[in-house]
């Protein structure tokens, strides 16, 4: 590889970096320089911030990846850094200005999987633990599913609500993988993202874990990023 290039790794909603777990190594056999970010899932303007930190401290070209909510993360995160050279969304929210997730939600049927979306008290969304496995992944082992909805991390309302400033895939190149049997973001809807931001796309029959029951198509889908940086 002519140049080094940085991967950088931001987790979604109900679930936090150790979600890339099977993904990492992949991308590591290829001598890539890994980082998976922890986004404290409180608000929009919060996630994008600490992603920016994390950006900061990497001077070489990076590309930037993001699951879920850590689409719209990355999304917002990349405006500011001339090193990010990729965007790459997995089954994830490119949302454009002025949208949010709550807005973008209504814009069509509500997901299979949402209906186990539960609020509390304080304001943040959890999914059931009893339905977390069909919703969030479908494909994984029981055993697995089990240890992600034990684990996972809810999202505040805060961050459904926030909206996206001027997108960073209006200029910077993407990829997106979309997950033909997701229950959380129908893929109708990832085909729309996808499409809108001129995305180069590949699909996968996975649920919206793909880095549990799918993580070569994951890691590829980077490497092609990957590959048009390194060039």
């Amino acid at each position: 590889m002519s140049t080094t290039v940085n991967v950088m790794l931001v987790h979604g909603a109900w679930a936090d970096g150790s979600c890339w777990s099977k993904v990492i190594p992949l991308l590591q056999a290829q001598g890539l320089n890994v980082t998976a970010a922890q986004i404290p899932l409180t608000s929009l303007e919060d996630d994008i911030a600490v992603t920016r930190r994390l950006l900061a401290m990497q001077t070489e070209p990076i590309v930037l990846v993001g699951h879920s909510y850590g689409g719209a993360v990355i999304t917002g995160a990349a405006t500011e850094n001339p090193n990010v050279k990729a965007l790459v969304y997995i089954t994830a929210f490119g949302l454009d200005e002025g949208e949010s997730l709550a807005s973008l939600s209504k814009q069509g049927l509500p997901s299979a999987g949402s209906a186990a979306i539960k609020p509390d008290s304080n304001g943040f969304l959890w999914i059931d633990r009893d339905g977390f496995h069909k919703a969030f992944a479908a494909d994984a082992t029981p055993t697995e599913a089990a240890v992600m909805a034990a684990v996972q991390r809810p999202l505040s309302v805060a961050s459904f609500t926030g909206a996206e400033g001027v997108p960073a895939w209006k200029t910077i190149p993407s990829w997106y993988l979309v997950c033909t049997d997701d229950q959380m973001i129908p893929p109708p809807a990832q085909e729309f993202m996808a499409q809108r931001m001129g995305a180069t796309v590949q699909s996968v029959p996975s649920s919206h874990a793909p880095f549990i029951s799918q993580p070569q198509a994951v890691a590829d889908i980077i490497a092609l990023a990957v590959a048009s940086v390194a060039q």
